[in-house]
């Protein structure tokens, strides 16, 4: 396809690129054509790192040829070029590395229920994205295929560990790639690459045919520009799979049919201080954050000063024990996959860490980090009982360059104090389970994306929300400089 007209059609969200194929304006092989160009011109970014492109062809051709596209009856996202974070998103025949040296040819035997769920609703899967091992970092700079560059500037993290799905929206290759949230792994690179940035409610979609994550601190969903794709990517997805160990309610109503209704008066809590040990929070971050709730008071919402409390030591020693575990069953899984131990060279050095103290954890201390998260949530839950929202920073500053968070620390909890005192709140969504979303509403002198935050108790709300502030503020013709695959410089 001429690279003009692709580059065109990146400038389309996800449901307007689906419209030109059921209007018959294009078939979902030229779509992904022209995001097989896209994704082409932009190799310096690193975001992609396994190509799929026969398999999207396939699937692609096979959709066109089933005539349903253009019967009026399709998905909204029907025909639309798709890509997967490479953990938590499983294709079967597809490479799986999860960001580890160890698992550099480890191939996936089943597809995600996720995935099952994104091919169903016509989306087309034509490659994986980059993540830091085990999505244990906020940023998205693995040994095994190197870091990818954040579309905005050269040196500056895209996030993580949805880094690598974050920087390919943002890029432009493709309107919308999957990601997955444990202690903000949506958010972050939402914030860091100026996107928008959902992560759902507790069971809200599901890990199956694998277990929980975290204890249920993570969940997938996605990185998109436009609200309106996160909604229809959330329809696309909702639900419990058969055997998922709990569900979260399911909506009266479609999250993409809900933005055509605006929400009842809001009680919103404002904060721009971090939780945990932290430097002040960047001004620039402060006004971003009280512009946002000056705007939401404009639009009809009552907006307060205040926050929630909670012990946020015992959090983030809890995070570090179940972090400490989950890299256990890394070790494991590598294991399995070798057929033999995996070498401490075959790891990150954080992980390491993380797996050298999983080992010595008894099931007294995970038990006790349990008991943490939900009386610490319960904590949290009594000081939001006269509000709705919880408005704060994204991150407590502007992206940070490389290496920053990447740094192996001595022991876990060193590593989360680190990530922490960048993040601020974020992990709050993950400790008591409730949605929250990252939205672009500023940028820095210097260009850089800012991301402020919403938590509620249910998505339409923060959905609602966000369409009204989507309009009130716009971003979508915000472009970084590596639009495209332009130069970094």
């Amino acid at each position: 396809m001429d690279a003009t007209y692709a580059a065109e059609l990146a400038s389309l969200d996800a449901i307007g690129q689906a419209a030109l194929v059921a209007s018959g304006e294009l078939s979902a092989v030229e779509l992904l054509d022209a995001a097989i160009t896209r994704t082409q011109a932009s190799r310096g970014i690193n975001a992609v790192i396994t190509d799929l492109f026969d398999r999207g062809r396939n699937q692609a051709a096979a959709l066109d040829q089933s005539g349903t596209l253009r019967t009026g009856a399709a998905d909204p996202l029907a025909g639309v070029p798709f890509l997967l974070k490479d953990l938590g998103a499983s294709l079967a025949g597809a490479r799986e590395a999860m960001g580890s040296r160890a698992l550099r040819n480890h191939v996936a035997t089943q597809t995600a229920w996720i995935v099952e769920r994104y091919l169903a609703a016509g989306l087309v899967v034509f490659g994986k994205t980059n993540t830091p091992e085990w999505g244990n970092h906020c940023t998205t700079e693995p040994s095994l295929f190197g870091r990818t560059a954040n579309p905005w500037a050269p040196d500056i993290t895209p996030g993580g560990s949805s880094g690598g799905s974050a920087a390919a929206v943002a890029a432009g290759v493709v309107p919308a790639a999957s990601g997955g949230d444990g202690t903000g792994s949506i958010r972050v690179p939402a914030a860091c690459c100026g996107l928008v940035g959902l992560k759902p409610r507790r069971a809200r979609t599901s890990f199956a045919p694998s277990g929980h994550l975290l204890e249920g601190l993570a969940v997938e969903h996605a990185l998109t520009r436009t609200i309106r794709d996160s909604a229809a990517l959330l329809d696309a997805v909702t639900g419990a799979a058969p055997g998922d160990p709990y569900n979260a309610a399911l909506p009266t109503q479609s999250f993409l049919s809900a933005l055509h209704q605006s929400p009842p008066p809001q009680r919103i809590l404002i904060a721009t201080h971090s939780p945990f040990p932290a430097p002040r929070t960047d001004p620039r971050v402060v006004a971003a954050v009280e512009n946002a709730g000056r705007t939401l008071e404009s639009i009809g919402h009552h907006v307060e000063p205040g926050a929630p409390g909670f012990d946020a030591d015992a959090v983030a020693t809890a995070i570090a024990v179940l972090h400490n575990v989950s890299n256990v069953q890394l070790y494991n899984f590598a294991a399995a996959h070798l057929g033999r131990d995996p070498l401490e060279d075959e790891f990150e050095a954080s992980s390491w860490v993380m797996m050298r103290e999983g080992f010595t954890t008894t099931g007294v201390d995970y038990a006790g980090a349990i008991d943490t998260i939900h009386a610490q949530t319960r904590r949290f839950a009594d000081g939001m009982t006269a509000h709705d929202v919880l408005l704060v920073p994204t991150l407590l500053a502007p992206p940070p360059p490389y290496g920053v968070l990447d740094r192996p620390r001595g022991t876990t909890r060193a590593f989360f104090d680190v990530e922490f005192a960048h993040t601020g709140w974020t992990t709050m969504a993950n400790v008591t389970g409730w949605p929250a979303i990252s939205l672009p509403l500023a940028v820095t002198e210097d260009g850089l994306p800012i991301g402020v935050q919403l938590m509620a108790r249910d998505e339409t709300i923060l959905l609602q929300l966000g369409g009204q502030l989507e309009q009130a503020t716009p971003w979508a013709h915000r472009r970084p400089q590596g639009w495209l695959g332009a130069p970094l410089s």
